[in-house]
């Protein structure tokens, strides 16, 4: 059974810290680019980072670039993504997200909330 699961959230103060993990099964992430979402409340599921199969490249959106950091280990099967700085907009579900020219995976969401 393929599944991503993401862990890792919770309830932080702004200006913290949170390590999301995602952990992939039934299938290996090495041959998927991997990528972060999030989605707020009344608001579209928009791309947080991105990075290549082997990890060579990174991509961010402009809102998290120089505090979020995308990161992946092909062995352990899972993908981080290492946000800091956190601001009240940086509120959301945030999802983990498997593709490549075949299939597309998402895992179930975890909620972070930055408390101001």
């Amino acid at each position: 059974q393929v599944q991503l699961v993401e862990s890792g959230g919770g309830l932080v103060q702004a200006g913290g810290s949170l390590r999301l993990s995602c952990q992939g099964s039934g299938f290996t992430i090495s041959g998927y680019r991997m990528r972060w979402y999030r989605q707020a409340p009344g608001k579209e599921r928009e791309l947080v980072a991105g990075i290549s199969n082997l990890g060579g490249s990174k991509d961010y959106a402009d809102s998290v670039k120089g505090r979020f950091t995308i990161s992946r280990d092909n062995p352990k099967n899972t993908v981080y993504l290492q946000m800091n700085s956190l601001k009240p907009e940086d509120t959301a579900v945030y999802y983990c997200n498997a593709q490549n020219y075949y299939y597309a995976y998402w895992g179930q969401g975890t909620q972070v909330t930055v408390s101001s």
